[in-house]
């Protein structure tokens, strides 16, 4: 399948679009599962966008862009390895192959972009003080535009040019290099899990994580069973919670209430 200029476009426009949400909206395009739906929509093959934004949402679990940390950047490496993967029909092994890389790279852009915008900030302290307030808005603008340009050239570069490479690359590759890919698909997502676990609570909820453990593994319970399942034993807990504190509270007031009745 062969990548039309229009989808190139419009996937590079929608890596642009998701770093402005990032910094603006917040609107979650910068999530892998959902510029993976987008992705599978552009180009015709939604389950496998899916599959690819949802394995690599599964590697950004646990890590944050706190305090203005770069961290991989893997909703710009969804859209990539997303396309690549549907238009050469190599499926999700592939594009993790290709995705993990891109996330790594693209964190040296972010670098360049957030020092390019550096000098329209330092131009719209200027303007400020100048109190020429247009011009701060239109600094900011252009600040913003060279995170969404980091964004767009990447993506209009390796899908316009690297189709016809990667098509050379799977014929000249030997089985242990994709055998390889395949394993490291398969391992990484498990990676991303482990580091969310690894903040959480897991002793005081153990028995909650078996329960969903032997669902999957032995009964094949579909992930929304799951997830609905946790969800209801997490709003069960929360209830509970909300009635034990509200009950102490509940015997204070009457307490006091009795006490000013007395004092009468």
């Amino acid at each position: 399948m062969q990548i039309q200029l229009w989808q190139i476009i419009v996937l590079g426009l929608l890596g642009g679009i998701a770093q402005w949400d990032e910094t603006n909206m917040k609107l979650g395009f910068r999530n892998p599962a959902i510029t993976g739906l987008i992705v599978g929509l552009v180009m015709g093959d939604v389950k496998t966008g899916l599959l690819v934004g949802g394995t690599l949402q599964l590697m950004t679990l646990g890590i944050g862009s706190y305090g203005g940390a770069t961290i991989p950047d893997y909703a710009t490496a969804t859209i990539i390895a997303g396309a690549l993967a549907i238009s050469t029909g190599q499926g999700i092994d592939f594009a993790i192959g290709i995705g993990v890389p891109a996330a790594l790279l693209l964190v040296q852009l972010d670098v360049v972009a957030r020092m390019s915008n550096v000098f329209f900030q330092h131009k719209a302290e200027k303007y400020a003080d100048e109190r020429k307030y247009e011009k701060v808005e239109l600094m900011n603008v252009l600040g913003l535009s060279t995170w969404m340009i980091s964004r767009f050239v990447p993506i209009f570069i390796c899908l316009f040019f690297g189709e016809s490479l990667v098509q050379r690359l799977l014929e000249v590759s030997p089985d242990w290099l994709m055998g390889g890919l395949r394993v490291a698909g398969g391992v990484l997502p498990a990676l991303g899990v482990a580091l969310l676990l690894k903040y959480l609570p897991v002793k005081a909820y153990a028995p909650y994580l078996i329960v969903g453990f032997v669902l999957v593994a032995y009964l094949q319970m579909p992930m929304l069973g799951v997830a609905l399942l946790g969800f209801a034993a997490a709003l069960y807990n929360f209830k509970k919670a909300q009635s034990q504190d509200a009950a102490p509270a509940a015997a204070a007031g009457a307490t006091y209430m009795g006490g000013a009745d007395e004092d009468e």
